[in-house]
């Protein structure tokens, strides 16, 4: 009997998976926001942040790295990058993104400093801005190669980093008052290429809050939380736009929603956060963890519909063949 056949009957002969939403990333361990990538190495990696147990109003200090070849045992790597690495920011660590470029790996991630006062905004202080890091290693740790954001003004985050296939790069990012903005960066990565553009979403354009950006077969997707909560999305057939908008992808819970969508050895996935009670925790209210769902595409490119789920992507491990090229799906 050939090799995959054998595996194959090894994974049709294992036992169910057990329940896997949210992923077991770490025992009492808060994560959200999660960006999920396959490096060269073969691994799914996911980069987080980190969410204080009983945090007030999201000050955070770090992001975290995952990674697992099976997406039910996960490996945690540890802070990649912590705001106490940065000069010129010391909180608000939220959600990041990470590219693979010139045989380097680069985290682009938001802090800032200040105080939001949600009584009184006039006396808010707050400011925020976009970091980039590098590193040799997908597991970090990172460094702040240029010792400052990429700009000041004006305030900005949520930044998403894509790669195209001749090579180029482009960070999408939100800011004060502008959202649905682009710009290429840099061939080193370390700066923008010109200025943040305006795109062309064909007339709608919903508050929004992180959006994720993917490509496949020729068609661009450009993905966000619309009201910070329903995840939706647009297609494009250039990494610029202008952009055509597709509808729901999944539907709120109650709080809100950050994303990325990956392949994996042939599958697409969803991961996503929710917002769920932590039986025995410090503090009585819901808290953030990361999840995954299986994301599927109708013949004509759009994508249906996510439902959450309990098991997530818990039987992942019997859908694959191991030791096939793409990860051929059962």
């Amino acid at each position: 009997m050939k090799l995959a056949s054998l595996a194959l009957v090894a994974l049709l002969a294992a036992p169910l998976a057990q329940a896997q939403n949210p992923l077991a990333l770490g025992k009492d361990l808060r994560t959200a926001d999660p960006s999920g990538h396959v490096w060269p190495d073969g691994r799914m990696w996911l980069y987080t942040s980190h969410d204080e147990e009983c945090q007030a109003d999201f000050h955070m200090k770090d992001w975290v790295a995952f990674s697992s070849s099976d997406l039910v045992n996960w490996t945690n790597h540890g802070a990649v990058l912590s705001v106490r690495d940065l000069k010129w920011a010391d909180d608000y660590a939220w959600a990041p993104d990470a590219a693979y470029k010139n045989g380097k790996y680069y985290l682009v991630f938001p802090a800032g400093n200040g105080i939001k006062d949600r009584q009184n905004p006039k006396n808010s202080t707050k400011w925020m801005g976009i970091g980039i890091a590098e590193s040799d290693s997908p597991a970090g740790p990172f460094k702040d190669m240029i010792g400052a954001p990429l700009w000041r003004k004006p305030y900005a985050n949520d930044p998403v980093l894509f790669v195209d296939d001749d090579g180029r790069a482009y960070l999408y990012s939100r800011t004060s008052g502008v959202n649905y903005l682009v710009a290429e960066m840099a061939d080193d990565m370390r700066s923008l290429k010109g200025e943040l553009q305006k795109m062309d979403m064909g007339g709608y354009e919903p508050p929004m809050e992180g959006p994720w950006v993917f490509k496949r077969g020729g068609l661009y997707y450009f993905t966000m939380p619309e009201h910070n909560r329903i995840l939706t999305y647009y297609t494009a057939t250039a990494p610029k736009g202008p952009w055509t908008y597709r509808g729901v992808i999944m539907d709120a819970e109650g709080g809100n929603n950050h994303h990325s969508i990956v392949q994996y050895q042939g599958q697409w996935v969803l991961f996503y956060h929710r917002w769920l009670d932590v039986p025995g925790a410090a503090c009585a209210r819901k808290q953030r963890h990361v999840a995954a769902e299986y994301l599927y595409f109708n013949e004509d490119g759009t994508i249906r519909k996510v439902e959450r789920t309990q098991q997530g992507v818990g039987d992942f491990p019997r859908r694959t063949i191991p030791g096939t090229p793409a990860g051929v799906t059962k």
